[in-house]
């Protein structure tokens, strides 16, 4: 299983209703963004099994609209604070004494499952679970530099456990395992066989690539805040240019017409907002009286 979603519903003693359409358009997204994905069936955050357990587990085995012909999943787990995550995965059986009842009843069978995750999993459910050392139930998301540093720590916090079993079994202080022995040696058999020197260059060459990495993400990101800082500033600045005018500024208030030199005392004044003009030579009498 690797994504799912959740399917608004409304449950009572008497009855539950789902929202089939949002169930159906969140499926077709899903399967359009993943390709490679199929419907295996669905979940419920309560270890209970019911009438209302069967009849949608029904509804997501059917040719229509569910997993037909392989058999729906359906896993519970159970959310209750304080204790431990509990999980239980079912497939089911047709179970019924009259057709009238088909849709409502079925057998549910427990199967085998395993919960495994990937590295991006277990790197969020880490993040999750430092949270639960605070009163404020909050854990910041720390950089790539002190993720690394944290995992390094642990590898060696590891290391330095298993080098302790193994010495406390060779000096006959613990009994040995063998099938935690077999485990080791097939984890220390996928170890590479290389020289610490080259493990030593590839390691400062990934950290330059992630410093790197890192560098340009803050330019980016700067460059970004210094745009939209650069707009907001020339949206202002016509916003401000482009106000309406005052009292007084326009020539028509009472300032205006008595000391703008634009009204009745100078005529000059009044097409420029007071430039003077350059002074002309006088032009000499032409003919005809012009």
């Amino acid at each position: 299983m690797r994504n799912t979603f959740a399917i608004p519903h409304v449950e009572n003693e008497e009855q539950v209703e789902v929202d089939v359409e949002y169930q159906r358009t969140m499926l077709q997204l899903s399967l359009k963004a993943s390709p490679r994905e199929t419907l295996l069936g669905w979940y419920a955050t309560s270890l209970e099994l019911n009438s209302f357990s069967a009849l949608i587990q029904n509804f997501f085995a059917s040719p229509e609209t569910g997993t037909f012909p392989h058999p729906a999943v359906h896993l519970t787990i159970s959310t209750e604070p304080g204790k431990d995550i509990e999980t239980h995965a079912y497939i089911s059986a047709p179970a019924a004494v009259n057709p009238d009842r088909a849709a409502e009843s079925c057998l549910f069978i427990e199967v085998p499952h395993k919960l495994s995750q990937g590295d991006a999993d277990r790197a969020a459910l880490e993040s999750i679970a430092a949270a639960a050392n605070n009163e404020s139930r909050q854990a910041p998301l720390v950089p790539d530099i002190e993720a690394l540093a944290t995992t390094i720590a642990q590898t060696e916090d590891l290391l330095e456990r298993s080098s302790g079993y193994v010495g406390e079994i060779l000096d006959e202080e613990r009994d040995p395992n063998q099938a935690l022995g077999q485990y080791m040696m097939n984890n220390l058999s996928l170890a590479p066989k290389v020289a610490p020197e080259s493990i030593e260059h590839d390691f400062n060459n990934h950290i330059q690539d992630v410093l790197m990495v890192s560098y340009l993400a803050n330019t980016i990101r700067t460059q970004i805040d210094l745009s939209q800082r650069l707009a907001t500033s020339a949206l202002t600045m016509e916003h401000k240019e482009g106000a309406p005018p005052k009292e007084g500024e326009d020539g028509k208030g009472e300032r205006g017409e008595r000391g703008g030199r634009g009204g009745k005392r100078g005529g000059r004044g009044g097409r420029g907002g007071g430039q003077q003009r350059e002074p002309r030579e006088p032009r000499e009498p032409r003919e005809n009286g012009e």
